[in-house]
């Protein structure tokens, strides 16, 4: 089977939902267009305005499971950002302004553990997503390596648990470990895959439900002694990529 992209994916609020794109357009430099563009800082956080920072200054699913099971929708031309949740009712809020964005807090607090730092913000940059990389980048994952996982596992593992951009069908289980370095052309877009994704307790919660039900990380560290599961990557050429769309690894 000739690789293809098998769905596209993107996190409008940092770990606060994800929804499916048809098709998105890459920039050299760019991450994916919106994604990450919010985060929602909490209240230890320490942030420098308008600088990228790291995973540890925001209410992320390691930390707080049951956002794994939010549902998102961004109409771009107003800014407005449509969650669900099993647990909450559905809410639309503009991020940019202050008194919706206060009323989504008081949304989210009750799906965060009380004993954690609570949501206190939300935060973004000009031009530059939150992702959990200090450079803009993307993320791939294998669904034949999902596939692979849940079997040693036994279960029926959903591709959502791993929060990726790029979802890749028709590899062999396990063989994007050895793409780091390489190109890859998603469509008409060039990637320079950069380094493995090293994954955190977010991925053993159900994303469907959130709650913490398979411990992916214990599976991983049993088939490869480590706990690497996708890819992260530059897009080093501009093009555009639809579901659908072949992947070509370049020499």
């Amino acid at each position: 089977m000739t690789p293809s992209v098998a769905s596209i994916q993107r996190h409008p609020l940092k770990s606060h939902g994800r929804e499916a794109l048809a098709v998105v357009t890459l920039t050299p430099g760019k991450g994916l267009p919106w994604d990450r563009h919010w985060a929602v800082a909490h209240a230890a956080a320490s942030l420098t305005p308008g600088d990228w920072a790291p995973c540890a200054n925001f209410s992320i699913g390691s930390k707080a499971p049951r956002l794994m099971a939010i549902d998102a929708r961004l109409d771009e031309a107003t800014g407005t950002l449509t969650l669900r949740h099993p647990d909450a009712p559905g809410i639309a809020f503009r991020p940019d302004d202050a008194d919706d964005a206060a009323r989504f807090l008081d949304w989210v607090r009750p799906l965060c553990p009380a004993d954690r730092a609570q949501p206190s913000r939300i935060y973004s940059v000009r031009d530059r997503g939150m992702t959990d990389t200090d450079y803009p980048s993307v993320s791939l994952i294998s669904l034949a390596s999902n596939r692979a996982l849940g079997e040693h596992m036994g279960l029926d593992l959903s591709p959502l648990r791993w929060r990726a951009n790029f979802w890749i069908e028709g590899a062999n289980p396990f063989e994007e470990r050895g793409w780091i370095g390489r190109r890859l052309r998603l469509g008409t877009a060039i990637l320079e895959i950069v380094e493995p994704k090293v994954r955190c307790l977010a991925t053993t919660a159900n994303p469907a439900t959130g709650i913490r039900d398979a411990d992916t990380l214990k599976a991983l560290r049993a088939l490869h002694d480590d706990q690497n599961f996708g890819l992260y990557a530059r897009v080093i050429a501009p093009g555009t990529v639809a579901a659908g769309d072949a992947v070509e690894l370049l020499p």
